[in-house]
C-alpha cells in the first residue's frame, strides 16, 4: 500500500512536470536566463543539456540528434573572441559539475544539486582567478565591455525614437548607475542565471530522455537547506565592515541569496494560497511593475521568516478558489 501510494504520488509529480504547470516552470527558467546572464543564455543551456544527454541518456537516437543540435549551437559564433572561450568554459564547468552530482546523488531533487554544481564551479573558477588574478581582470573587461555596450545601444534607440529632443537626463542617469551595478554584481547574476538554466536543461533533459528522475518542482516548494542563512549573513558582514575584494565578495552574496530567499517568500505565500488565479498573476505582475524593491524585500524577509519558523507548517492554508 505505502509503495502504491508513493508511486501514484511520484506519477502526479511527472504529470505536472510534463503538462502546462511544467512549460510555465520551464519559461520562468528561461526567462530569467535571458534576463540576467551576461553569457550568451543559448551556451548556458545548451552546454549542460548536451553534456546530460552525452553521459547519462540511455544513447537513443532522438537524444544523439539533440546533443549535436546543442553541440552545433555551442560550436556557433566568433570562436577568435576571448568571451567566446570564457562563456564556454563556464559552461562546461558548469555542466560537469552538475552531472557528477547527479551521478552521486541520483534520487536528489534538483534544488540541491543545482545548487552545489554553481557553488562548485564558482569555487574553482574562484581559484583560478586567485592563482592567475590577470585573468579576471581580463575576465572582468570584457564583461564591463560588453555591459557599456549594451548600454549605449539602449540610450542610442532611445535618442532616436525622441529626436529630436534629447535623452532625458533622469533616464541616462539611470541607465549609467545600472551598468555600474550590474558590472559589480554580475557573478551574482551569472550565478542565479546558470543556476537557472540548469534547471531548463535539465526539464529537456526530462522530457527528451523520458527520464524518471525528479523533476525541478513547483515554486511552492522552493526552499533550500538552512544553513545557507550563513552565506547571507557573510556577505552582509562582509558589506559593511570590509572593503576591496572582500566586499564585492559580500554584495555578490548579498545579492544571490537575496534573491533565493526572495523566491522562497514567493513559495510560501504560494503554498499558503493555494495559487494564484490568472487575474491574480496579472494583478501581481502590475504591482511587481510598479512597487518591485518593496515586493521583493518583503518577499525577501518572508523567505528568512521561513528558515527558523517553517512557515508552511503553520497556521491555515488557504485556497483561492481558482
Amino acid at each position: 500500500m505505502v509503495r502504491s501510494r508513493a508511486q501514484a504520488h511520484d506519477s502526479m509529480e511527472e504529470d505536472a512536470e510534463s503538462g502546462r504547470e511544467g512549460w510555465l516552470r520551464a519559461a520562468g527558467l528561461l526567462a530569467v536566463v535571458v534576463f540576467l546572464s551576461i553569457v550568451s543564455p543559448l551556451v548556458l543551456v545548451a552546454v549542460p543539456f548536451g553534456v546530460l544527454l552525452v553521459f547519462k541518456s540511455k544513447g537513443s537516437l532522438l537524444s544523439l540528434a539533440f546533443a549535436a543540435v546543442a553541440g552545433g549551437a555551442v560550436a556557433a559564433g566568433d570562436s577568435s573572441s576571448g568571451f567566446w572561450l570564457v562563456e564556454r568554459g563556464w559552461a562546461l564547468l558548469l555542466g560537469g559539475c552538475f552531472l557528477a552530482l547527479t551521478f552521486r546523488w541520483p534520487g536528489g531533487g534538483f534544488l540541491p544539486r543545482g545548487l552545489g554544481a554553481v557553488s562548485v564551479s564558482a569555487l574553482g573558477a574562484g581559484m583560478l582567478f586567485w592563482v592567475r588574478p590577470g585573468d579576471w581582470a581580463v575576465v572582468e573587461w570584457m564583461v564591463n565591455s560588453r555591459l557599456e555596450f549594451t548600454v549605449n545601444m539602449l540610450l542610442q534607440s532611445v535618442a532616436d525614437g525622441l529626436a529630436p529632443e534629447p535623452v532625458p537626463e533622469w533616464f541616462e542617469a539611470q541607465a549609467m548607475w545600472t551598468l555600474a551595478f550590474q558590472g559589480m554584481v554580475f557573478p551574482a547574476f551569472l550565478g542565479l542565471a546558470s543556476l537557472s538554466a540548469l534547471g531548463f536543461a535539465w526539464w529537456l533533459f526530462k522530457r527528451v530522455s523520458r527520464s524518471p528522475d525528479p523533476g525541478i518542482g513547483p515554486l511552492k516548494d522552493f526552499r533550500f537547506n538552512d544553513q545557507m542563512v550563513w552565506v547571507l549573513i557573510f556577505g552582509m558582514t562582509a558589506l559593511l565592515l570590509s572593503s576591496g575584494v572582500v566586499e564585492r565578495v559580500g554584495v555578490n552574496a548579498v545579492v544571490f541569496m537575496g534573491a533565493l530567499y526572495a523566491l522562497r517568500g514567493a513559495g510560501v505565500v504560494l503554498f499558503k494560497t493555494g495559487g494564484v488565479s490568472l487575474f491574480g498573476g496579472v494583478l501581481f505582475l502590475a504591482g511587481f511593475l510598479l512597487l518591485a524593491p518593496f515586493m521583493v524585500l518583503g518577499a525577501m524577509f518572508i523567505g528568512l521568516g521561513d528558515t527558523w519558523f517553517d512557515l508552511r507548517s503553520r497556521g491555515p492554508i488557504l485556497r483561492s478558489g481558482a
